[in-house]
């Protein structure tokens, strides 16, 4: 399926959105933007979006995995540079770590703690999906103790039901597509 020029972004995501049921696990039903990356249309669409939420920022931040993927193309866009917030022991020493709180434990994110200034600098946080929030809420918290000035974050997708952006309190948080 290819994208068809003209769509409004949120029509544009749905129609390039699949569904998984039962995956990771039985009774969740996975959203799979996939599809919507690997269009070359759909793909531009969505960073032009994203990277007019982000305007102003010095640095885009992109969550493990698919942020990075996103937050690579915003930053291009936007003429600055990207900063990859790493799942726990990805990185190698020294680094600044946040652990943070998942349904069935504990999960550490990372970023470098030498050769990158973040004191001072207007980060944008990007992501593909904004679930229960706390993995955004703990790249926010990272990058806040690290000194930098979180200035908002955008999802390509929402799960409202989740209510994640509760874990973002005085954030803007812009998403694409809410479902």
């Amino acid at each position: 399926m290819t994208a068809a020029p003209g769509q409004d972004v949120s029509t544009l995501i749905a129609s390039m959105l699949r569904e998984v049921p039962d995956f990771p696990q039985e009774g969740v039903q996975f959203k799979d933007l996939t599809p919507l990356l690997a269009d070359a249309h759909g793909l531009a669409v969505v960073t032009d979006a994203l990277a007019h939420s982000a305007r102003g920022a010095d640095l885009v931040a992109g969550i493990d995995a698919r942020g990075f993927l996103l937050a690579a193309a915003v930053a291009i866009r936007l003429g600055t540079g990207v900063l990859a917030v790493r799942k726990g022991g990805k990185l190698p020493p020294p680094v600044r770590s946040e652990t943070y709180s998942l349904e069935y434990g504990t999960a550490v994110l990372e970023i470098p703690a030498e050769g990158i200034e973040l004191a001072g600098r207007s980060v944008f946080v990007v992501d593909d999906v904004l679930a229960t929030g706390g993995t955004a809420a703990a790249t926010v918290n990272l990058l806040k103790h690290a000194g930098a000035t979180v200035t908002g974050a955008a999802v390509v997708l929402e799960l409202s039901a989740l209510d994640g952006r509760a874990a973002l309190p005085g954030l803007t948080v812009t998403s694409l597509h809410t479902v």
